[in-house]
Formats: C-alpha cells, sequence, structure tokens
C-alpha cells in the first residue's frame, strides 16, 4: 500500500496478485458486444451460446436502461459440445430474419462456442440464400478473455471492417462512443450541431435504448435510432475519427491504417481541460470555429467550479468504473481542489496509470492507482487512504453503506436509481451536471465522524 505521505512521484500501480476475484466491477465480453450492435439501426444481437449468455446481458440492459431487449440466442445444450453448434446457429439466424426481419444481425461468440470451434463465419454465410439482404456481423467474444469493453471494441472493429468503403469526401467527423450513456451521446451531438459540424457515430444508443412510446402508445420491436449500416460504410470518407473512450480505438485505428483517416485517441470530454481538447479536435478537423454558445457553456462551468469550491477543497473522492471515465473524472475532480485518494479499473488500458499519473503531477494529489483489480481491493484502499465521497456504478453502494459516505453513481450498470442513463456528465453542460450531483451528497450527508479516515 502507498503512504499517505508519499510524494506523487512515488506513486505506484498496483495490480491484484491474487488468484481469486471478489466484486468485480467488470463484466463479459458478449455485454459488450450486445451494446454496440444496440447502437446500430435494424440489427439485433445473437448470443451464439447458451440461455444463460443472452439472458445476462438482457437483464443488466433492463436494470440500466429500463428498456427490453431484443438479444436473440442460440440456446446452446451439452450436445453442442459434441456435434458443435451449427445446427443451432443456423436455425437462429434463420428464426431472427422471419420473425424480425432486421437489417443485420450480430454474432456474440461466447466462451463454449469459441472452446468447441465452430466456424461462426462460414456457418454465417451458408445461412443467408443468394440475393439475401440482410447483413451479419461476426465478432469473437468469448468471455474467459477480457471486459465488456473488449467485447464492445471487438463488435465495433467488426462493422466497420466488414462495412467500411472508400468514396467521396463526406466533410464529417467520426464520433466512436464506447460504453456511455445515451444522455451522453445526446450531449455530445448538441455541440456539434452548435459548432455546425456533421458526424457519424460509432455506434448510437442515445435513442435505441432510450426509445419514446409514440402517440397511441406504440413501441416498434426495433427502435427507429442507431446508426445506419450506410453510415458506417461511409466513416472510410469521413475527415477524422475521434473515440470518447479510447478503450473502443481499434475501429478507429482501423481507419486510420486502411484508409488515412486521421485519428485523435483523447481523453473522454469530462471537465474543463478534457472537454477543452474534445472542442479543440473538432476545430482542428472540421476547420469550425468555436460558438459564443459553446464558450458560455465553458463559462458556466467554470462559474460552476467557482461556486462550490468552498465545499468540495479538499475533501477525499474514491473513483472506480471503466478506465476511460474514471481517469477523466480524476482529472475533474482534482480541477475542482478535490483530493482524488484512489482510482480502481478492473479493465487494463495503456493510458489509464499515465492519466493518473499526469493528474498527481499538475495537481500535487497522491491518487492510488488500482489496476486489474476488484472492490475488494478497492474497499481496502479506501479503508487505508479515506474518502468522503464514491464515485462508481451501482456496484459500490455496500461499500459507501461500510464506509458511511454518499455514492454519486456513473457508469454502467446503475441498477438502484432510475433515470441516470438520461443525463450527461460530458462536455461543459454534463460536467456542471455532475459537479452539482457530488456537490449536493457531499451537502445531503450525514457524516458518521468516527467512520472517517483522515
Amino acid at each position: 500500500m502507498t503512504l499517505m505521505n508519499e510524494s506523487p512521484a512515488s506513486i505506484k500501480t498496483v495490480r491484484k496478485t491474487r488468484s481469486v476475484t471478489i466484486n468485480p466491477p467488470k463484466m463479459c465480453q458478449p455485454m459488450g458486444a450486445i451494446l454496440a450492435y444496440m447502437g446500430v439501426h435494424g440489427c439485433v444481437p445473437l448470443v451464439h451460446g447458451s440461455q444463460g449468455c443472452s439472458t445476462y446481458p438482457r437483464y443488466n440492459i433492463a436494470r440500466h436502461f429500463r428498456e427490453s431487449a431484443e438479444v436473440a440466442v442460440s440456446s446452446l445444450a451439452e450436445d453442442a459440445a459434441v456435434y458443435g453448434g451449427a445446427k443451432n446457429l443456423t436455425e437462429a439466424i434463420k428464426n431472427v430474419k422471419s420473425r424480425l426481419n432486421p437489417a443485420a444481425i450480430g454474432i456474440c461468440t461466447t466462451c463454449m462456442s469459441e472452446t468447441i470451434g465452430d466456424d461462426v463465419k462460414l456457418i454465417s454465410k451458408n445461412a443467408l440464400t443468394p440475393g439475401d439482404a440482410m447483413r451479419i456481423f461476426p465478432a469473437s467474444t468469448p468471455s474467459y478473455v477480457g471486459t465488456h469493453l473488449t467485447g464492445y471494441d471487438n463488435a465495433l472493429r467488426t462493422l466497420v471492417e466488414t462495412l467500411a468503403v472508400k468514396g467521396e469526401p463526406n466533410n464529417k467527423i467520426n464520433i466512436i462512443t464506447g460504453i456511455i450513456n445515451p444522455g451522453d451521446i445526446r450531449e455530445i451531438k448538441n455541440m456539434l450541431r452548435l459548432m455546425n459540424v456533421q458526424s457519424i457515430f460509432l455506434s448510437d444508443i442515445s435513442e435505441t435504448l432510450d426509445t419514446p412510446i409514440l402517440p397511441g402508445g406504440h413501441k416498434p420491436v426495433l427502435p427507429d435510432g442507431g446508426t445506419s449500416l450506410s453510415d458506417i460504410a461511409d466513416s472510410a470518407n469521413s475527415l477524422g475519427t475521434l473515440a470518447i473512450c479510447r478503450s473502443a480505438g481499434s475501429a478507429a485505428t482501423s481507419l486510420m491504417k486502411k484508409f488515412n483517416v486521421p485519428y485523435a485517441p483523447d481523453p473522454a470530454p469530462i471537465g474543463v481541460i478534457n472537454t477543452d481538447r474534445f472542442v479543440q479536435n473538432i476545430c482542428k478537423l472540421s476547420g469550425a470555429m468555436i460558438p459564443d454558445e459553446i464558450i458560455k457553456e465553458r463559462g458556466r462551468l467554470i462559474d460552476s467550479l467557482v461556486d462550490v469550491h468552498h465545499y468540495m477543497y479538499g475533501k477525499k473522492v474514491a473513483i472506480f468504473g471503466d478506465p476511460d471515465l474514471v481517469s477523466a473524472i480524476v482529472r475533474f475532480c482534482a480541477e475542482a481542489g478535490m483530493n482524488p485518494t484512489v482510482a480502481m479499473t478492473a479493465t487494463k488500458h495503456k493510458d489509464f496509470a499515465p492519466d493518473i499519473k499526469a493528474v498527481n503531477t499538475e495537481y500535487k494529489t497522491d491518487t492510488q492507482i488500482l489496476e486489474g483489480t476488484d472492490l475488494y481491493e478497492f474497499h481496502e484502499v479506501v479503508k487505508t487512504h479515506g474518502a468522503e465521497l464514491i464515485l462508481g456504478n451501482s456496484k459500490g453502494k455496500d461499500i459507501a453503506d461500510d464506509e458511511g459516505v454518499p455514492l454519486v453513481r456513473f457508469g454502467f450498470p446503475v441498477y438502484d436509481r432510475v433515470g441516470v442513463y438520461r443525463y450527461s456528465i460530458m462536455g461543459y453542460n454534463g460536467s456542471i451536471y455532475l459537479l452539482d450531483q457530488m456537490t449536493n451528497a457531499i451537502l445531503g450527508h450525514k457524516y458518521d465522524p468516527n467512520k472517517l479516515h483522515q
């Protein structure tokens, strides 16, 4: 463990050495792949595995987004381990086509289908009849490696590598979202509208997982939103690509290598500095000017930081979640004058530790870095270093209760609060919302002095 009097330069990254994982804040690859496919217009995710491999993602999607999710499954059983799952997958594809008639099917493999060695690409190809307009995108997403972020990245890369085609320049910017909420996507879209910049979102769940009920109570089986297949194909002709979550950047790397589409892998636009970088990259790629409304939004964020500085200064905050969001929120907390004591992610990423160390150097903080570990380790470090506020998803509730501190929820999944997915924590406006949430959590909490670690 790092002692409290250690200098920022001496902070080391702690990685789990135990064989047992206790309370992991991560999910399997198919979960992430399903979210990527659900951001594509008319696309139905199909899990090539057992019933539970689709039930678990659907359950988490329903709890977080309060939406039902059309996720098909090939329903592999014991006999597939001997004879293979080709028959099941073929029947599943035919059933989805006949019942839903989707524009595309996104296949996610699982531990079982990968272990028995099914050739999913060949099976999918043979399941289509000549002249069939429906597209099938098989991604390799076994749960025994990677996390939900890996699955999202693999599925998105599959979509881009299969569809992207060089053509005429489109004067658009590709925005790779990663696993963020519908409210975040809508806020980024609003910023781009203010800057008069056209875009292609890869992919876009802002409508598919926050679907309105239309007049007459009608709600379509397949939502109207999502990125069209033609837009994904056109992503090869864009001015450049920005990845809100760098953990989903392999599609951007593929576009850069194959079609020379520039790629700017900057941190998630949360807080002042990171949002400034995002806006500057938009201007650099598109040639757009920064409009007055964006300048005013930035000014309101600065004003908000000044308004709450006396409440937030020096407050200890512990943060866990996906690496892109955690590293951005750590910087934002430092901008607000807080003391981020712990930054934890279960998914390793090459930029995570350098991001946190850069904040430690710039703001003279002493954030302990936990990477590739679990919430048991996070809780132990919180006990040692202290926290007056915890930021993370719903899996942090028990830790917050044990330590007698409030929990501000962000990321995925959030299942013990309603509507978190509707609001943004990104951009200048979203950062104001996040700051207000943190401040009000501190103001509204009655602390037990015996549980505070000084």
